[in-house]
């Protein structure tokens, strides 16, 4: 009711604010994030009581997302750590590798080099290792404090010698490398809708958010340059939020599949290199 009360913002993996009260009130106590019915009867100590309370005001005072509250991050079974230097972890890619993107790669154990494209925390490229191994993954970002939290996750999966983490602009010190498979979760937000960001969004850096004018402006680059990094039968995977109608706009004769996620259809593409050979 609070949190109501006072217009906080979601959607950093939480959707509302029972959900995120629940998730902070099990962080606080020291319990597991998603078992919250077995715990249900507990009589919690008036320190632990006061524990989660304090939580509670420092969300309500600071406005930040919860993750950077308790410094962790949930995608599905995995857990990631956060700071201000990353965005909150969350995607609708994620979706997709809990079934190893099936059907689009009928056989994961062939895929053996894919590129993760604006890592950020690394936790794509976490769960790519996990859905792909044999793969060995190459996790780039222009942001030298990006790969320091990138750096952190790879290790704590103990990834380091399937985990390459590399300093990029997008393709740019990537030179002569190919990909069975190229994954990025770009900036996409508009310029129009980062001016009407809540402050939960306003403390995640601005870099991995900003699309530009039409939230397009990184993808363009990515679509332009992916041809060249695949493999001839690779595979690129973008996600774009909500921009299927932009995107379609924007590349009118480009054979899109929009796989369908909990958010709907036009969240993420996929695109074939043969297919974006013939369009691009």
């Amino acid at each position: 009711m609070r949190f109501k009360a006072r217009r906080l913002a979601f959607g950093h993996g939480l959707i509302d604010a029972l959900d995120e009260a629940t998730y902070l009130t099990l962080h606080a106590l020291g319990l597991a994030a998603d078992q919250l019915a077995p715990h249900l009867d507990l009589r919690p100590t008036p320190k632990k009581i006061e524990k989660v309370l304090r939580l509670f005001e420092r969300r309500i005072r600071e406005r930040k997302p919860a993750a950077y509250l308790t410094g962790e991050a949930w995608l599905g079974k995995f857990r990631f750590h956060v700071d201000e230097r990353v965005i909150v972890p969350r995607s609708y890619i994620a979706e997709l590798l809990h079934n190893d993107l099936a059907p689009w790669i009928p056989r994961p154990g062939k895929v053996r080099a894919v590129l993760d494209l604006c890592t950020g925390s690394g936790c794509l490229a976490v769960m790519l290792a996990h859905s792909f191994p044999r793969a060995h993954i190459d996790a780039a970002d222009i942001s030298r404090d990006a790969l320091k939290v990138s750096r952190r996750n790879v290790a704590e999966y103990a990834l380091q010698d399937r985990v390459r983490l590399v300093r990029s602009d997008l393709f740019a010190a990537l030179a002569g490398r190919r990909y069975d498979l190229i994954v990025s979760n770009p900036p996409y937000v508009t310029a129009a809708s980062m001016r009407r960001l809540p402050p939960e969004y306003r403390h995640e850096p601005q870099l991995a958010l900003a699309g530009g004018h039409d939230g397009l402006e990184v993808t363009r680059a990515i679509l332009r340059g992916a041809a060249a990094h695949l493999n001839a039968t690779g595979l690129l995977v973008v996600e774009v939020g909500h921009n299927r109608a932009r995107v379609e706009r924007a590349f009118p004769r480009t054979a899109f599949t929009w796989p369908c996620t909990r958010a709907g259809d036009d969240c993420v593409f996929l695109i074939s290199r043969e297919e974006l050979t013939a369009a691009i």
